[in-house]
């Protein structure tokens, strides 16, 4: 397959990390220094604030590496493999990662809605795991269909 037809969604994987990025570097002490403004009672939540999104950071880059990886299978006529099957498998275990991650600051969230007496904070809250989640249970689809794909392959090598 030539390059060029997935160039775009390599470069679209380039540009999602960007935006993340420039949250880590810009959002994150903002709402650390927030959650230590609003709970002046918990000294460590700006620590854990800071701990939880920039861990969350990493798993979200190894998923884009991850889902690139993948596209240089689809590049090389390699998609069905046992490399791609992988590839899949590591970006399900990361997004799942990702959602863990986010339901841990859910409290902080419940809150921040109590101190600001705002209930809708926390399904702001929830927009992330919930993402998270939908993505995993697709790429676990994905890894099922492609390893049944292989399987068949496999199968019809071996009859002719």
């Amino acid at each position: 397959m030539k390059s060029g037809s997935t160039l775009f969604l390599k470069l679209t994987i380039v540009l999602m990390g960007i935006p993340i990025l420039a949250l880590c570097i810009f959002l994150v002490p903002e709402l650390g220094d927030l959650a230590a403004k609003l709970l002046p009672d918990f000294a460590y939540i700006k620590y854990l604030v800071f701990i939880i999104f920039y861990a969350s950071a990493i798993p979200y880059y190894i998923a884009l590496y991850q889902a690139f990886i993948l596209l240089r299978h689809i590049d090389k006529n390699e998609a069905f493999s046992d490399l791609s099957v992988n590839a899949l498998k590591k970006i399900k275990q990361c997004v799942i990662s990702i959602s863990t991650l986010h339901l841990l600051v859910l409290p902080l969230f419940y809150l921040f809605a109590e101190k600001d007496d705002a209930p809708g904070v926390i399904f702001i809250g929830l927009v992330v795991p919930f993402a998270s989640m939908v993505i995993a249970v697709f790429a676990a689809v994905l890894q099922r269909l492609l390893k049944e794909a292989i399987d068949i392959k496999s199968e019809n090598d071996l009859i002719v």
